[in-house]
């Protein structure tokens, strides 16, 4: 497959762009500072593109099989830089022919209860709420959309972290998943894995689902 990558140089980016790369497929890397990322691999290209500037990746979404999201809104990034992000792709992957999407979604807007979702709890840690409440945000934008795009967007388990590449994971909806010691839990690279696979079977789409051991 030839995939389209924002966000490469990330924790969770720059695992989904090995897992990508040892599978075998190739990957187009659109970076705002193209530099930070070195194009050392014959199946990876790295160009230039700016997430609020639709024009500047519009041509790097040509030919791809899929469009995979590592973002987040911090740093430089805003909440409203990934909602734009969101409806210009919406609006630009059906002229471009390309079908699939894969986001990296958050924790917070996993449902600890009925209708409640962890972010809107007291025990949320506040450093992370205003990331989180974006997040979410750009999920209902998603899930509002009529565009002819097969989204999935992949919340993490609440604990996300550099680990081991097992192999295996579960998958879960709109509520958090825990393991045998209740912890809920996954490592990037093994949130990559599940993400490359539902990329390639494009088995969940225009859905929420989440991944945890």
């Amino acid at each position: 497959m030839k995939i389209a990558l924002f966000g490469a140089t990330g924790n969770i980016g720059s695992r989904i762009l090995a897992e990508a790369l040892q599978r075998g497929h190739q990957v187009i890397a659109i970076a705002r500072v193209p530099s930070r990322l070195a194009a050392s691999d014959p199946d990876l290209r790295v160009v230039p593109g700016d997430i609020t500037d639709a024009q500047s990746y519009r041509a790097a979404l040509e030919g791809v099989d899929a469009v995979v999201v590592s973002v987040s809104p911090r740093g430089d990034t805003t909440g409203a830089d990934l909602l734009k992000l969101a409806n210009d792709l919406l609006a630009g992957m059906p002229v471009a022919g390309v079908k699939r999407l894969a986001w990296v979604g958050g924790a917070g807007s996993l449902e600890v209860a009925p209708g409640v979702r962890a972010v809107d709890t007291d025990g949320f840690p506040a450093e992370y709420r205003a990331e989180a409440l974006a997040v979410g945000e750009l999920l209902e934008v998603l899930r509002a959309s009529r565009a002819d795009v097969d989204w999935t967007f992949i919340s993490p388990s609440f604990v996300i972290a550099p680990g081991e590449r097992t192999g295996s994971y579960r998958l879960g909806g709109d509520e958090p998943l825990f393991d045998a010691q209740g912890e809920s839990r996954i490592s990037n690279e093994d949130y990559a894995v599940a993400l490359l696979d539902r990329v390639e079977n494009n088995d969940a789409p225009r859905q929420r689902i989440t991944v945890g051991y």
